[in-house]
């Protein structure tokens, strides 16, 4: 992969000032070459809970990460890493000592956006022409199109994540843990989901459950295996 990923580092910048503490946001660009042989080395650790394919768990206990934007893989990692994204699953494995540094996550999510995705991803309870199927469109177009894309097709620039062949119950748990408070993310999206009930953002996770995957971001079966892996 020749395109450079740009990253953006946050430290905070202390100034002292009539005896009381202000504190203010640097923002550090930083740019890097992935390596992909590099990261297949490395996501040696990740294909332990997020196996070999990197297609997740129907269950919702981990998400399908294969064929997602490089700018929103690093993100989350980096928001586990300083904390403002909470998970004590991830924590461990996303540390300096564990898996390296900007360099080495670089090359982790280069890679894995090169996997192909799960071509029978868990969809949600409500089939294309129910009733529920149809309100979560209406919720969907009205409240999600604007940043995740008309198909779910997400924005790598942007940092919107790809919700097309992601598992229903792990955008449904996400979306409930978001909602309570438990994750933290962009208040603007904040603000989307506090204006909808559960009932609604399952609704509209189950439409986009639905969306087609393009075929050339799919594996050629179900029966297919990470041949870096054997």
């Amino acid at each position: 992969m020749k395109a450079a990923i740009q990253h953006m580092l946050f430290g905070l910048l202390c100034l002292v000032l009539s005896n009381a503490q202000a504190v203010e946001k640097i923002t550090i660009h930083l740019d890097f070459i992935p390596d992909i042989e590099g990261g297949k080395t490395t996501f040696g650790i990740c294909a332990r809970c997020h196996l070999p394919e990197a297609w997740g768990n129907i269950d919702g206990t981990y998400p399908q990460l294969a064929g997602q934007h490089i700018n929103v893989l690093m993100k989350q990692l980096l928001d586990i890493r300083n904390g403002t994204r909470h998970s004590s699953l991830m924590f461990p494995f996303v540390q300096q000592r564990t898996v390296g540094g900007y360099q080495e996550l670089s090359n982790v999510v280069a890679y894995i956006s090169t996997l192909p995705m799960d071509p029978d991803h868990a969809k949600g309870p409500w089939k294309k022409g129910t009733a529920e199927y149809k309100q979560g469109k209406e919720i969907y177009q009205k409240n999600c199109n604007s940043c995740h894309g008309k198909n779910g097709e997400g924005n790598n620039e942007l940092v919107y994540p790809k919700l097309q062949g992601q598992h229903f119950r792990y955008m449904s748990q996400q979306l409930g843990r978001i909602k309570s408070g438990q994750r933290e993310v962009h208040p603007a999206m904040q603000a989307v989901i506090q204006s909808l009930d559960l009932e609604q953002l399952d609704k509209a996770v189950n439409y986009a459950s639905y969306f087609a995957v393009p075929k050339g971001d799919v594996a050629e079966s179900k029966t297919w295996r990470n041949p870096d892996f054997k």
